[in-house]
């Protein structure tokens, strides 16, 4: 039987006391939420702390009804992955909640869709005021990057679920985005015919994708620390893994309004450039002009030992995100990008030979499925 002390122990038992301190929660809330409501312009109706966000498709009728009949609403979600760890390890916060932008939007401009808002969700172990403002910080540049509002989000406690190593700050980090199209208007890869080129845009390295096995690489036995440099990085190891990915939003949408033979957009992200092969069109890729790849990734595969074929399956090896369009548009694609601040070039064309593979001459590969194999 229970003693009197043990059953006046269980009487006081409290939600805090159990790991989740709300009270902690609602301050974080308060102090980020003035930060994220910076994003919101004449879009969004009420205000965070209700139980959903809401906004309007577009605020902009006469504009909506010009470039939306029949609106078809998009919708992903994404997270960060093992980057958080990264950030915790460095200490620096706020990068990755652009990637968090980046990683939604940058999907849906891949139908041709206009980007309008999306939400967060946070979990902590803890809540630690310092790094939610970071993150939330982060969101709000995304964001205004991307011209998309974040009416909503949820920071949850899972301390039996999130851990903290020594001062390394445990946390996970999603989003959830949505846009809109017309339906004469999406895009979806179905109309490639052979010889399309492929203009691909820069990255600035790793961005969000291959980041375990980057960090095993990089930061294992015999390799650096987070606070080392490397040859040919004019930073850090853990600040050039923390470079936040590109938001290719408001080029996209450029593309899409001036350029009329815009037939695929892909995201290169998991996977690589083998994400060519998630358009409708039963067709193969070789790319044969690919750029410099950032130095980041000569030492992932120095210090790894990393094959070719597994550099490509995982990394996107310095681009970032492709357009397919015919060849006369080519040099009007690239123009746009170059007038947002991006590297492009023609990477490569579009084949009927072959159809749903990709190969790099220049590395004797070629890719079908999920990953590269060598030519043999």
């Amino acid at each position: 039987m229970a003693s009197a002390a043990t059953k006046q122990a269980k009487a006081q038992m409290t939600y805090a006391h159990a790991g989740v301190d709300i009270s902690a929660g609602d301050r974080v809330v308060k102090l980020i939420k003035p930060m994220l409501r910076r994003t919101h312009g004449p879009r969004v109706f009420g205000q965070h702390g209700g139980f959903a966000g809401m906004f309007r498709l577009d605020f902009n009728e006469k504009l909506f009804k010009k470039n939306y009949r029949d609106p078809v609403l998009v919708a992903c979600a994404d997270g960060v992955g093992t980057k958080v760890k990264l950030a915790a390890e460095v200490g620096v916060y706020n990068t990755v909640g652009i990637d968090c932008v980046a990683m939604n939007v940058n999907d849906l401009i891949c139908v041709g869709a206009t980007p309008i808002s999306m939400l967060d969700y946070i979990a902590v172990e803890v809540p630690n005021p310092e790094i939610l403002e970071a993150i939330a910080e982060g969101l709000r540049v995304g964001a205004d990057q991307a011209n998309v509002s974040i009416p909503g989000g949820e920071i949850s406690q899972l301390g039996d679920m999130i851990r903290s190593h020594g001062d390394r700050n445990g946390f996970d980090l999603v989003g959830m985005a949505v846009g809109s199209v017309g339906l004469e208007k999406i895009v979806i890869g179905a109309d490639i015919v052979d010889n399309d080129v492929v203009v691909g845009l820069r990255s600035n390295g790793v961005h969000s994708n291959g980041l375990t096995l980057a960090r095993k690489a990089l930061l294992g036995p015999g390799a650096f620390s987070v606070h080392d440099t490397a040859p040919g990085l004019n930073r850090s190891v853990g600040e050039e893994l923390l470079a936040p990915t590109h938001i290719y939003v408001p080029e996209a949408l450029e593309v899409l309004d001036k350029v009329p033979s815009v037939k695929a957009l892909v995201n290169i992200t998991s996977d690589g450039i083998l994400n060519l092969r998630r358009v409708r069109a039963k067709v193969g890729y070789v790319i044969d002009a690919l750029p410099p790849a950032p130095p980041i990734f000569a030492l992932i595969q120095k210090y790894g030992e990393v094959a070719d074929a597994e550099m490509f399956s995982v990394f996107n090896m310095g681009v970032g995100f492709c357009f397919v369009v015919a060849p006369e548009d080519a040099e009007d694609v690239i123009a746009i990008a170059e007038s947002h601040g991006r590297e492009a070039s023609i990477i490569g064309h579009a084949t009927t030979v072959n159809p749903g593979t990709v190969s790099i001459p220049a590395h004797g590969l070629i890719g079908e499925g999920k990953a590269f194999r060598r030519v043999v």
